[in-house]
């Protein structure tokens, strides 16, 4: 019987080591988005097709997961925005000005796993586009706090991906929990915060959304286990707050870069 249970030790040790390195996109336990009910939510797209989330955080700056960003310069990146429905031929469709991946993110581990994207004008706000705020102090989110998660990844794990915004009530789960040996063994950074049962979770496709907790963006989608809705292998989301000064100075940078240079009549 010394077998499996060596067996059983060694898959702990290596999913614990990489998470099975999977993105996360399926709403597992979800239902559709009502119409104007997620004007912050943002599905990037790569020709034509839905790739990750993300979250409208100015009329002009997308917050997603640095393992969003597209290998290749060559390939075009869209945001698109003002849609529950990816059909809706009222959505908004831009090609992204600009791609910040976090200068700590760590393909491997998933650390840091944060991008910022300029959209190429500033967008019109109204019902079905505006954006949300994010987490700016340092607060803690008890366990099994209920914290709202939505994305265009597929709601099976056979099938077409939705064509509509799904979303679901996953509970946080402690850091002390997720690190522990039948978890991710110490594997959650003080950045990072676990979330998700049996029977609510994020998964493959909805990398780069918003975890929201009463209300305000707490965290970025990012990673875990292959097999979603796994009990003890719950979605790893990246905190906000601890990039805060990260997030502003790069948008104060980058638009004053782009701002026009005024003219002077003599």
């Amino acid at each position: 019987m010394a077998v499996p249970k060596l067996l059983s030790a060694l898959v702990v040790l290596l999913c614990s080591t990489c998470y099975e390195c999977a993105p996360r996109g399926r709403i597992l336990g979800g239902s559709e988005s009502a119409i104007y009910s997620r004007p912050y939510m943002v599905s990037l797209q790569l020709d034509g097709s839905h790739l990750c989330g993300g979250l409208l955080i100015s009329d002009e700056w997308v917050l997603s997961a640095a393992h969003c960003k597209p290998d290749s310069d060559n390939k075009t990146l869209q945001a698109v925005l003002g849609a529950i429905s990816l059909s809706d031929p009222k959505k908004l469709v831009y090609d992204i000005d600009i791609q910040i991946i976090h200068p700590q993110y760590n393909r491997t581990t998933k650390h840091h796993d944060l991008l910022l994207l300029k959209l190429p004008v500033k967008v019109p706000l109204s019902k079905s586009v505006s954006p949300l705020h994010y987490q700016m102090e340092d607060i803690e989110i008890e366990e099994k706090t209920p914290c709202l998660v939505a994305g265009w990844g597929k709601i099976k794990r056979t099938g077409k991906k939705p064509d509509t915004l799904h979303e679901v009530l996953v509970p946080v789960i402690s850091r002390q929990t997720c690190n522990r040996r039948d978890y991710y063994y110490g594997d959650i950074t003080t950045n990072m915060i676990c979330a998700g049962d049996s029977k609510r979770d994020s998964c493959e496709g909805d990398s780069g959304g918003p975890l929201i907790c009463e209300g305000v963006a707490t965290a970025i989608v990012s990673s875990g286990f292959s097999v979603c809705g796994n009990q003890r292998r719950p979605g790893i989301y990246t905190l906000i707050y601890p990039y805060k000064h990260w997030i502003n100075n790069t948008m104060h940078n980058n638009t004053m870069l782009t701002m026009p240079i005024p003219t002077v009549t003599i």
